[in-house]
């Protein structure tokens, strides 16, 4: 665990957890706005090959609303990002991105105490992700 996320192993391939890890992203609230290939993509623009890495900008509309109006450049630090990685030894990792550790960097009022929603949300994600 960083200081600005937290991440779980998983038991399972990556396509399984690119899968369910969007499914639980849903089941609180969540849609996926942007997934981002970043193995295809170095190997696309510089010839990079890497192992399986994948970027998804996690997004819960009735949040975001909420934060935007607390503040409108906050949208500079949204979405909530989540990793799906494979490891040099074949384990899948799947990142969250702590939006209580990024949206300190906002002094409004109730943006806290939202970040700790959002963060609470995604940690039942990350639990939800350990479930046979």
């Amino acid at each position: 665990m960083s200081n600005y996320g937290f991440s779980v192993q998983v038991a399972y391939g990556f396509d399984e957890a690119i899968e369910r890890v969007t499914a639980e992203l849903a089941a609180q609230g969540f849609g996926v706005l942007t997934d981002i290939d970043v193995k295809a993509t170095l190997k696309k623009k510089i010839d990079h090959d890497r192992l399986p890495y994948r970027i998804l900008g996690a997004c819960n509309p009735s949040l975001a609303k909420l934060a935007i109006e607390a503040d409108a450049d906050i949208g500079l630090l949204l979405p909530c990002n989540v990793v799906v990685r494979e490891e040099t030894d074949g384990a899948i990792t799947v990142a969250f991105m702590d939006p209580a550790a990024v949206l300190k960097l906002v002094d409004k009022p109730g943006v806290g105490e939202l970040a700790d929603t959002v963060r609470s949300k995604l940690m039942k994600v990350r639990d939800a992700m350990l479930k046979t």
